[in-house]
């Protein structure tokens, strides 16, 4: 990896970067700066990001940092204190980290409430929401309820959910961070063959560096409060990654140790 973190593996793939950079930005986000309240604490200060379409960014930073808020900006749930933001197919889904699925609905009816929303006409909802479970591999439970499901079943339901919005752009608050290591890596592998197989734009915000490092084509490293990019490490896509790999542990150190002297420097 080079000083600035940036792998000079990504330049072996130009026609892919190429032909993204000619493409218009999946999201945007230019000078973005948020404070709550006229004379409360600043948040987040002069934050610009480009993402591209098809694009895996993980946004990563210790609590309080401003993650979850720049999500919630990114999505429309908040409003910036100044600075903008484009999403270029104009609405993006969002994945919590609480399924918070409809305990009297079974899976698939979860999933066909959204596709109601969606304005999906009834006779077609049904089978629409079976393909969707079929995707994350849950099928066979679309006639189970919530409490019928383990917490991996019920984030993978809430991730058909989050898909069936039929949306290019997907924003992840922290969706696995509940759940036990075994469990999250088999999501982490769900949600790569998802990613891949749908082509969606995917951020993806989290505090495990593993985890971001892990699944990451770009991990976005956000310093202490006010949140700002400290820095960003490009990933080459040469495929799915374990999150024991000898890759995985390396970039998983030196994000470590950023990480700490941003922390550090907050501190002092």
């Amino acid at each position: 990896m080079t000083a600035q973190g940036i792998t000079t593996a990504a330049s072996q793939q130009p026609d892919r970067h190429a032909a993204r950079a000619s493409a218009a930005p999946a999201i945007r986000i230019d000078g973005l700066s948020k404070r709550f309240g006229a004379d409360g604490p600043l948040v987040l200060e002069d934050v610009s990001v480009r993402i591209e379409p098809g694009e895996f960014v993980c946004l990563l930073g210790a609590s309080g940092c401003g993650k979850s808020t720049l999500l919630n900006i990114i999505a429309g749930l908040e409003l910036p204190s100044s600075g903008t933001v484009t999403v270029a197919s104009g609405n993006a889904a969002v994945m919590f980290q609480d399924a918070a699925l409809f305990p009297w609905l079974t899976a698939g009816r979860n999933i066909e409430l959204a596709l109601k929303l969606r304005g999906v006409p009834r006779e077609k909802r049904r089978g629409q929401a079976l393909e969707l479970l079929d995707v994350v591999n849950l099928a066979d439970a679309a006639r189970k309820r919530p409490h019928e499901l383990s917490g991996g079943m019920r984030q993978r339901v809430a991730l058909a959910r989050s898909l069936a919005q039929d949306r290019k752009v997907l924003l992840m608050d922290e969706p696995f961070a509940a759940l036990d290591a075994i469990t999250r890596d088999l999501l982490h592998e769900e949600l790569e063959r998802v990613w891949r197989e749908t082509g969606r734009t995917i951020v993806f915000v989290t505090h495990n560096v593993r985890e971001a490092a892990r699944l990451g084509q770009r991990v976005l490293l956000m310093s202490s409060r006010p949140g700002r990019i400290a820095n960003e490490w490009r990933l080459a896509d040469d495929g799915p990654r374990r999150i024991e790999s000898p890759e995985v542990s390396r970039l998983s150190i030196e994000i470590t140790e950023q990480l700490r002297r941003e922390i550090r420097r907050n501190a002092a």
